[in-house]
């Protein structure tokens, strides 16, 4: 297989920020046509990046982009988007889910509202998107589905104190399990792929102060990771629950002082992996 994406389609959930925006301009370095599908059209009073802002980079970095502005809740925003983008690149190869909504509470404290939100954008969300597009990467030559969500790990910790939030990521990974089985006949790679470590993300605000940056690693070992499966043969490439780090070792990677925010500064785990 070519260990690039040059020519191909992406069509990416959330990229208007953080690791979906990272991962498109690593595709863009390659020549990739890039599909930013995320709400954020116009600045946003606090969160950094707009779709416009991203095509921009990625069109810079040497790639072709499609702002769309998109709620994933939506289900006919979604058709739509998925046959514009279709339209307008002439198919689609490469979905990634990373569109996603997280509130670490527990039961009595979370709202019934971010419960919802949770479950309708990451799973619900994830399930109506990944639908629209599979028709189309039907038609690809090596077809990717690549969900931002972790390995499936029923160690009651992770459960006790954000139940909603754990079960919704799980729901993103369910759909890995579900979907690379569904559809290995027709050659589409479904996989997932999840940080060793806490990314710097605009999401680590919302955990209260308890992430400090300086104890996290940059959007790019991510982006790095993805690409390194996204560039895999689909029929032999699927049904894995990766992590970014095992990705870049396999690929000869093995100082990762690159990709932290604060070098030589002690590094925080992410949910869902046990020591």
């Amino acid at each position: 297989m070519n260990r690039h994406l040059d020519g191909k389609t992406l069509f990416i959930t959330g990229a208007s920020r953080g690791i979906g925006r990272a991962i498109a301009l690593r595709a863009a370095r390659d020549g990739a046509n890039v599909v930013v599908a995320a709400k954020t059209d116009r600045k946003h009073p606090v969160l950094s990046g707009t779709i416009h802002e991203t095509v921009e980079a990625v069109e810079a970095a040497g790639g072709r982009g499609l702002a769309l502005r998109l709620d994933i809740r939506d289900d006919d925003a979604v058709d739509a988007a998925v046959e514009q983008a279709a339209a307008h690149f002439g198919g689609l190869d490469i979905l990634v889910n990373n569109a996603s909504a997280i509130m670490l509470k527990g039961t009595l404290d979370l709202p019934m509202k971010r419960y919802d939100l949770m479950f309708d954008v990451n799973v619900r969300g994830t399930y109506t998107v990944s639908r629209a597009c599979i028709p189309h990467l039907k038609q690809a030559e090596n077809p990717h589905i690549l969900n931002l969500s972790p390995p499936l790990n029923l160690n009651p910790d992770w459960f006790r104190d954000h139940l909603a939030y754990t079960m919704a990521k799980y729901g993103m990974s369910l759909c890995v399990l579900g979907m690379s089985e569904e559809f290995r006949a027709d050659r589409i790679a479904c996989n997932a792929l999840w940080p060793r470590t806490v990314i710097a993300t605009a999401a680590i605000r919302v955990l209260g102060g308890t992430v400090k940056p300086e104890n996290c690693r940059t959007e790019e070992i991510m982006a790095d990771a993805a690409h390194a499966i996204l560039v895999q043969d689909s029929r032999h490439c699927t049904g894995h629950f990766f992590l970014d780090e095992d990705v870049l070792r396999a690929t000869g990677i093995r100082d990762f002082s690159r990709y932290a925010i604060a070098p030589g500064q002690p590094l925080m785990k992410d949910l869902f992996l046990d020591e």
